[in-house]
């Protein structure tokens, strides 16, 4: 269980917002080539970070709140800034087939929803 409720209390409502897939669309996501050919690669692995992300994401959703451990409220709020900075960064072009959505949507976030 996370130690600071206080920071969880925080995180809680923008990871709401931020994550607003579900863990079936998202892993749907993960099997497809779009999301695995978008974002930056890790060392070695072959894996983007962002996929990475999506995977852990998926484990998030499926705890209760209350089973939330502090690496987990970590990843919460590496989620929620990402997809703000990324935001950001909307293209003006249509992003429907985008590498900026695709990659966003490997981080649990469809600008399209």
């Amino acid at each position: 269980m996370a130690n600071d409720t206080n920071d969880l209390d925080e995180v809680w409502p923008q990871w709401k917002e931020a994550v607003n897939m579900t863990p079936s669309q998202l892993e749907k996501w993960l099997d497809t080539e779009e999301s695995q050919a978008v974002g930056q690669k890790e060392s070695g692995s072959g894996e983007s970070v962002g996929h990475e992300s999506g995977r852990r994401i998926i484990e998030i959703l499926g705890k209760k709140r209350e089973d939330l451990e502090d690496d987990d409220v970590s990843h919460m709020h590496k989620v929620v800034g990402y997809v703000h900075r990324h935001l950001a960064q909307r293209p003006s072009k249509d992003i429907e087939s985008s590498k900026w959505r695709y990659s966003l949507m490997n981080w649990g976030h469809d600008p399209l929803k």
